[in-house]
């Protein structure tokens, strides 16, 4: 996939590892999101990466209308280019991040996956975790959490020094 932008291959990477396509699971993420918090995640980022990929484009058209083959580019068009070329590449880097942080999201789910191996076990306890809110040690978790003290509850007996 030379041409393929990095949505192309985030959507690839997403389709791929949960065998179904991109709409279907756009909806299975928002219909039931604690079902598969991966998959939820995936979407997200990927939603993010549209946002950036969107910027990519812009700024990748607005340069080539500002250098097209020809044109010579007035000398307030200058400015626009020095400003639009660190833009895109900063866009570009942002679709990069995105893009390794979906297919770090994917092998996650292929080590959940498997289960076999301390890398299975810590992943599926980490998905585990991520459904529920933190509890305190020691406490049932149907039971409220107490609330802590702001400041002494009974003057300390003795004398004060």
């Amino acid at each position: 996939m030379p041409d393929a932008t990095a949505l192309d291959q985030a959507t690839a990477l997403i389709e791929k590892a949960w065998g179904h396509p991109i709409e279907a699971l756009e909806a299975l993420a928002v219909r039931r999101p604690s079902n598969d918090p991966l998959l939820r995640s995936a979407m997200h980022i990927r939603s993010a990466l549209i946002v950036t990929e969107n910027a990519v484009t812009v700024y990748q058209e607005r340069l080539h209308a500002l250098t097209r083959p020809g044109h010579v580019p007035a000398f307030y068009d200058l400015d626009r280019i020095t400003r639009s070329a660190p833009d895109l590449r900063v866009a570009q880097a942002e679709s990069h991040a995105f893009l390794q942080a979906i297919s770090h999201v994917v092998e996650a789910r292929e080590a959940a996956t498997a289960g076999s191996g301390p890398e299975g076990r810590l992943s599926q306890a980490a998905v585990a975790r991520s459904g529920h809110a933190p509890h305190s040690v020691g406490q049932a978790p149907d039971q409220p959490a107490p609330s802590a003290a702001v400041g002494p509850s009974s003057p300390a007996p003795g004398p004060r020094r």
